[in-house]
């Protein structure tokens, strides 16, 4: 269990935090987000649903825009546009 921050084209990121629980997912995220460009986009990939709102609440205290959440299986995605 490791997790992943990686570029995956012109301005668009990729970060796996699946396994792990609350506050690291979030953690996660923002350290990502603080290495990325102002209108660059992280799809977040997770696996713990209670992480979700601590990242929404991240998100918008931080003038991010969540552009997207779906659900794969047991994995939740969100897309993430950097404010």
């Amino acid at each position: 269990m490791a997790m992943k921050f990686e570029k995956k084209g012109d301005g668009v990121y990729e970060l796996d935090v699946c396994g792990y629980v609350c506050p690291h997912p979030q953690i996660y995220c923002k350290k990502s987000i603080e290495k990325m460009a102002e209108g660059e986009v992280l799809h977040m990939i997770f696996d713990n649903p209670s992480s979700g709102e601590t990242v929404k609440q991240m998100l918008d205290q931080a003038g991010h825009e969540l552009v997207e959440e779906r659900k794969e299986g047991s994995k939740l995605i969100y897309v993430i546009k950097k404010g």
